[in-house]
């Protein structure tokens, strides 16, 4: 089973960073109407706020944004994907709906306010290393043109850099064959609500994807 570690050199430019990391066995199935339904209360929940849009100023948005600039990338062109979740809610375009875990995943990043990287841990290739981005990387996005690393905090393990707080990788995306996944909060805030994060995904997990063998833990 694959381990994460937060490389020196990010964590000199963010001294606050922290990471939430879990793995499950699961079945990746379609989004039970059940978990819809936790969706949609959560983004009702949102919109009848007495001001929904400054949950964009919340305290662990502007922290992901403070480790990108900190790291030298302008958090207007490269937004973690929990402020993307949040600005596509507030839109009212609602949650993508991809599949169970995806989407239990996309649910406690918006409840959350932090970016959750997903892995396929049958793609994963040794150890995982959160580290800066280094000229001349780039990879595939999920349904995205291919991501200029370069400055961005990334996830990489021995094949190179397979994911980020912004957009992950193909080549470890979550599909319909996934068996065994890992999720990685993304804190620059300090390690603060990420155990209470996981303990929330591994509930949810167990609910809607059949969630085994499920372990997690905070490394800073």
């Amino acid at each position: 089973m694959a381990n994460v570690a937060i490389d020196p050199g990010l964590k000199l430019k963010c001294p606050r960073a922290a990471l939430g990391f879990l793995t499950a066995r699961v079945v990746t199935r379609e989004t039970p109407p059940a978990l819809q339904e936790e969706m949609k209360v959560r983004e009702t929940e949102i919109l009848h706020l007495p001001e929904p849009r400054a949950l964009l100023e919340s305290p662990k948005i502007l922290a992901t944004r403070a480790g990108y600039k900190a790291l030298g990338k302008d958090p207007a062109r490269y937004r973690g994907s929990a402020e993307a979740l949040l600005r596509r809610i507030l839109s009212g375009k609602g949650f993508p709906q991809i599949n169970a875990v995806v989407d239990i995943i996309n649910l406690i990043s918006v409840e959350s306010r932090l970016p959750i990287g997903l892995y396929d841990l049958a793609h994963v290739k040794g150890d995982i290393v959160f580290r800066i981005g280094r000229a001349g990387e780039t990879y595939k996005g999920i349904g995205k043109y291919d991501l200029n690393l370069e400055d961005l905090a990334v996830f990489s393990d021995s094949e190179g850099p397979h994911g980020s707080p912004t957009s992950d990788s193909e080549r470890t995306m979550v599909t319909a064959a996934t068996q065994s996944i890992a999720a990685i909060l993304v804190s620059f805030g300090g390690a603060e609500g990420l155990e209470s994060s996981c303990q929330r995904m591994a509930v949810l997990l167990q609910k809607y994807a059949e969630g085994q063998d499920i372990q997690f833990q905070v490394r800073w």
